[in-house]
C-alpha cells in the first residue's frame, strides 16, 4: 500500500465558520490525501461526533447515517460565534470517549496568551491563518502518535486477558486432580506393612509330627 493510500484512511474533521477558510483547509487536506468532513460551527462538530449534553461519554457516530465514524483529527478555527474553538477543545478533552482525538487550533490573530491557553488545554498545534501546506504536513505525526497509543492499549488488554485465562485454566486443573483422603492413606500404610512382613527370606511353617517348625 502506497503512502497516499495509507493517508487516505485518515479522517479529519475541519471546523470553521468562514466559507473561504473552510474551503481552503478542505483543499489542502484533500491534496495530501486525507478524508475530510467540514462543518461551520463547534456545535455541529459535536453533533457529528455524537456528543450528548447529558452524557459526555457518548459514542462516536454520524447522525446522517447512524453508522460509526472514526475521526482521527479535528482542526478548528478559534474565533467562531457561539462556541469558540477553545470551547470546543475543552469539551473534546473533557470527554472520556473523545479526549484522545488530536485537536489543532487555527486563528488569524497572533495572540500569545491565546496560543498558550490552547496548548495548555491539550491542543497539539496552533496554526496562524492562512493555513499553508507546510502546516498540514505537521498533522500526520499527531495522528500516528494517537494510533500508536491505541495499538499499545489493545496489546496490553490482550495480554491481560491471556494472563486471566491462564490463571483460570491452572485453577481448573488443580481442582480436577484427585486428592488422597486420610482413609486412603491408612489403607496404603496397612498394605505396605503386610508386604514388608512377607519378605522373600521367610518360608511358610512346616508341620512335623504335630510340631510347628519355622524354617529361616
Amino acid at each position: 500500500m502506497g503512502l497516499a493510500a495509507a493517508e487516505a484512511q485518515f479522517h479529519v474533521l475541519a471546523v470553521d465558520d468562514s466559507v473561504i477558510d473552510r474551503k481552503l483547509i478542505e483543499m489542502l487536506l484533500k491534496k495530501t490525501s486525507y478524508h475530510v468532513t467540514t462543518v461551520d460551527s463547534g456545535s455541529k462538530a459535536l453533533e457529528f461526533l455524537g456528543w450528548n449534553e447529558g452524557n459526555s461519554d457518548e459514542a462516536i457516530f454520524s447522525p446522517k447515517n447512524n453508522q460509526e465514524v472514526e475521526v482521527n483529527l479535528i482542526i478548528t478555527d478559534y474565533c467562531m460565534p457561539g462556541m469558540t474553538g477553545y470551547d470546543l477543545l475543552k469539551k473534546i478533552k473533557e470527554s472520556a470517549v473523545l479526549r484522545d482525538i488530536p485537536v489543532v487550533i487555527m486563528s488569524s490573530e497572533n495572540v500569545p496568551s491565546r496560543i498558550n491557553r490552547c496548548l495548555e488545554e491539550g491542543a497539539e498545534e496552533f496554526f496562524l491563518k492562512p493555513v499553508r501546506l507546510a502546516d498540514v504536513n505537521k498533522l500526520k505525526p499527531h495522528i500516528m502518535k494517537t494510533m500508536g497509543k491505541e495499538t499499545q492499549n489493545h496489546e496490553n488488554q490482550d495480554n491481560d486477558e491471556e494472563i486471566v485465562e491462564t490463571e483460570i485454566q491452572s485453577q481448573s486443573q488443580s481442582q480436577s486432580q484427585p486428592q488422597q483422603t486420610p482413609q486412603s492413606n491408612t489403607n496404603n500404610n496397612k498394605r505396605k506393612s503386610m508386604d514388608e512382613g512377607l519378605s522373600p527370606d521367610r518360608t511358610r511353617p512346616r508341620y512335623n509330627n504335630g510340631l510347628t517348625v519355622m524354617s529361616n
